[in-house]
């Protein structure tokens, strides 16, 4: 276990004391990881759609926005790629020693071309611990382009440098984020597997690597090996099957023919959501997303193999 020095300690204390705890005010958090597709913008219609539950069940943690806008008193968290989740723990078990190693590689040495492909090539060589590997994850977060996350392949990360002036290291997210870290359990597992350990009176949010809109506009490899069409119809079988055991589901996508066909027989909410993630802010527009709930009750229409006209 690494310790503070006593200023390290009391500046925590002084950071703390001015993050409201979500967990009692109800006040929004925001995350610490730049995020593509994060859900920040949508926490409040989220809210409102979800219905009360002693647990939230998320299976795709992404950024962790929804666990941190939302107020529920115990959270499963989890993802495919452990990268998120090995920052999630270290933040829950040992934030102190972790936020303070962070932070010292937001220096402006640090903030070059030579320096990050130096840094990332340390984080895809695979030779440190899960410590050192999820300190780099956070610099080379804030540091890449526009806070993508992406690997090969290979399970390489490979998202260029960003260019930015003064990458912004954000203590005061991920002290809130620890703080809240005590009313979760974050998992490294499968979606199937964490859909089907919830029970009645828990609650599912469900934000998956979106369907594409088309065959080049695919984001999905934010883990290795990516999200398939395979694996969204599984995915859309599991939110049925949930519901219908008593757990209800809210699950968030592309509003596509695809998409639509999927989901058939649940109720759908329109959506018009801006999109965040561009090499420059004049091509940064909106986007037709559904939020679509899945409740006890509701029956999916009969359908064939949705890969044929996935292809079409």
């Amino acid at each position: 276990m690494l310790y503070f020095e006593r200023k390290h300690l009391d500046e925590r204390k002084e950071i703390i004391k001015s993050i409201p705890s979500s967990s009692k005010s109800g006040v929004w958090m925001k995350p610490f990881l730049k995020w593509a597709g994060g859900k920040s913008r949508l926490v409040p219609k989220i809210s409102h759609m979800l219905p009360k539950a002693d647990r939230l069940v998320e299976p795709f943690a992404g950024s962790c926005a929804v666990f941190l806008g939302l107020n529920y008193p115990k959270n499963l968290i989890s993802d495919t790629n452990q990268d998120l989740i090995s920052i999630y723990q270290w933040l829950q078990t040992d934030a102190e020693a972790f936020i303070q190693q962070c932070g010292a590689l937001f220096l402006p040495e640090n903030n070059t071309l030579e320096r990050y492909i130096e840094l990332r090539s340390e984080f895809n060589n695979g030779k440190m611990g899960s410590l050192r590997r999820s300190i780099l994850f956070i610099y080379l977060n804030r540091h890449c382009f526009n806070g993508l996350c992406r690997y090969n392949k290979k399970g390489k990360f490979n998202v260029p440098y960003g260019k930015m002036r003064a990458p912004y290291f954000p203590k005061r997210e991920l002290i809130g984020f620890a703080s809240k870290a005590k009313m979760a359990e974050f998992r490294h597992d499968d979606f199937r597997n964490v859909m089907k350990s919830a029970v009645p009176g828990d609650v599912i949010y469900v934000d998956p690597p979106y369907a594409p809109l088309s065959a080049t506009a695919s984001f999905d490899n934010y883990a290795a090996g990516g999200f398939s069409p395979k694996d969204q119809e599984d995915l859309a079988h599991l939110c049925f099957e949930s519901a219908a055991r008593g757990v209800p589901v809210l699950l968030s996508n592309h509003d596509t023919l695809f998409t639509r066909r999927l989901y058939d027989g649940s109720r759908i909410t329109e959506l018009e959501v801006t999109r965040s993630i561009s090499a420059t802010g004049h091509k940064r527009g909106t986007a037709s997303e559904i939020l679509v709930l899945f409740k006890k009750g509701l029956r999916r229409s009969p359908q064939l193999s949705l890969f044929p006209f996935f292809a079409a």
